[in-house]
């Protein structure tokens, strides 16, 4: 169990750097010329995205933890391309479907986003290699 609270935590402030990255420079434009769609009281909800992003962390590396084989890097990165597909796929086209939003911010919120779990899969294999029960042979 410690692994997977260790390596929600890491993911977590991965996943929050990596929003920082992506929504604050990468699709600031996007978000600009879209924002008529935007919840004007957007700012006051987001601790409702940090409680989501906490909780989706921990399941995250719960899952791996579920699966996890000792393979190394790949393994991580592989497990975090499937659950990035999932997710993103859901999130962003789920979100072109219902709101006005244009197309061009759903492709980018799923390719985007498969990078996401991707490179945080392949930091919770390091996370999970590095904190692996040490053989007593």
């Amino acid at each position: 169990m410690k692994r997977v609270l260790v390596g929600a935590v890491v993911c977590f402030i991965l996943f929050q750097l990596m929003s920082l990255v992506v929504d604050q420079w990468y699709l600031a434009s996007e978000y600009e010329t879209a924002k008529s769609v935007w919840r004007p009281d957007m700012d006051r909800l987001m601790w409702v995205y940090f409680v989501l992003s906490a909780v989706g962390s921990f399941f995250f590396a719960f899952i791996f933890s579920k699966g996890y084989e000792g393979k190394g890097s790949i393994e991580g990165v592989r497990y975090g391309f499937y659950i990035g597909v999932w997710m993103s796929m859901g999130m962003a086209y789920g979100t072109y479907a219902m709101i006005a939003i244009p197309y061009s911010l759903a492709v980018k919120w799923f390719l985007t986003g498969i990078l996401q779990y991707m490179i945080a899969g392949w930091v919770l294999a390091i996370v999970f290699a590095r904190l692996a029960p040490k053989s007593t042979a």
